[in-house]
């Protein structure tokens, strides 16, 4: 793998990944031509999907649900594209082996984090249940000091940083350092996949940089990425991205608490209801108010809480399609003799 002191290089920085395939000439036949043209529109249909008809929308929990389907599907589509070129793991290079074996790695830590934060919004759930159970249940001064402690509790866990989310900037710095449309001269087959790879890492590193913006609440982890024009998918990436990103600077620079959507509710519920528990509730027409803002909180917490459910499995299973991209390709290579046993013997331990 590259060492740490390297300067930054392409994506493929020793060139072409696989064997000379058809050293003569790098002209895409028309099945190749084909092959490339088909991935790309695909996932330029799946970018213009995350352009939403209302910019409200925008880091809802459903939409950030179809980014990370969206993301999923394009990573299966370039498992597809890899049989359908017939490049069987023995075709690649021991170097390029290397670089998949690091990117991989640093998106599993980017899921372990995306992980640890859904589960930690989604512990504060039980702060909220606490406060409805207590007040459904009377309306006397202890209950209101209970509902009060436990909505106390609730703002103190939501508002923590968490030390995952802090350390993925550093990740994705990584990856975007090599992002570059890299230059195959010797292989069609090769630039085919190469390219493909481009449009896969791209939408990798932003939706994840996306991601990690939604929860630190800061334009810090906002990438505003410049890609080539010869994709397919360029124009409409950066149509979404513009879309996507000025909606989020223009919800930070207004103060916003948090600008996480379900999460901004359930927090505005919990501040119209918390002067009341705080005071107490006196005539008829505040018991009537104090019953609905009860009842808002219950809707909007139980849609953050399940939410929360649905995009943790999405995350989830982009977990183990990576996990599970690594080990078929470190089984093909002890079965095909590509590396030496060392690799898989101390060093890796």
């Amino acid at each position: 793998m590259s060492r740490p002191h390297d300067p930054p290089r392409g994506f493929f920085p020793f060139g072409n990944p696989f064997r000379l395939l058809s050293p003569k000439s790098s002209a895409l036949s028309p099945w190749l031509l084909s092959l490339l043209t088909g991935f790309e529109l695909l996932l330029a249909e799946r970018l213009k999907k995350l352009i939403p008809k209302n910019k409200d929308d925008i880091l809802t929990l459903p939409w950030m649900k179809l980014a990370m389907e969206s993301l999923c599907e394009t990573h299966e589509n370039i498992n597809t594209l890899i049989t359908d070129l017939h490049l069987p793991v023995s075709d690649w290079e021991e170097k390029w082996v290397d670089v998949y074996l690091d990117i991989s790695v640093k998106l599993l830590d980017l899921c372990n984090a995306f992980s640890s934060e859904l589960t930690r919004l989604n512990q504060g759930d039980l702060y909220l249940k606490c406060v409805l159970h207590s007040l459904q249940s009377g309306s006397d001064e202890k209950k209101y000091l209970q509902s009060r402690s436990s909505l106390d509790s609730w703002r103190q866990h939501v508002n923590a940083n968490n030390a995952r989310i802090e350390t993925c900037r550093e990740v994705l710095d990584s990856l975007a350092k090599s992002l570059t449309l890299p230059n195959v001269k010797s292989s069609a087959k090769g630039k085919v996949l190469m390219r493909a790879f481009y449009g896969v890492k791209v939408q990798t590193v932003y939706i994840c940089s996306v991601f990690t913006a939604a929860w630190s609440d800061s334009t810090n982890d906002l990438f505003d990425l410049h890609v080539s024009e010869k994709p397919l998918w360029a124009k409409v990436f950066t149509d979404m991205q513009s879309v996507v990103n000025g909606e989020i600077r223009e919800m930070l620079s207004s103060g916003r608490s948090t600008i996480l959507k379900e999460l901004e509710r359930v927090d505005a519920s919990v501040e119209k209801l918390y002067p009341m528990i705080q005071d107490g509730v006196d005539d008829t027409v505040e018991v009537e108010t104090f019953k609905e803002y009860v009842m808002e909180l219950g809707i909007q917490a139980e849609k953050l809480s399940q939410g929360l459910d649905q995009l943790l499995e999405e995350v989830e299973s982009f977990f183990k399609m990576t996990l599970s991209g690594r080990d078929v390709l470190l089984c093909n290579l002890r079965s095909s003799d590509l590396i030496s046993g060392n690799v898989f013997g101390e060093d890796v331990g």
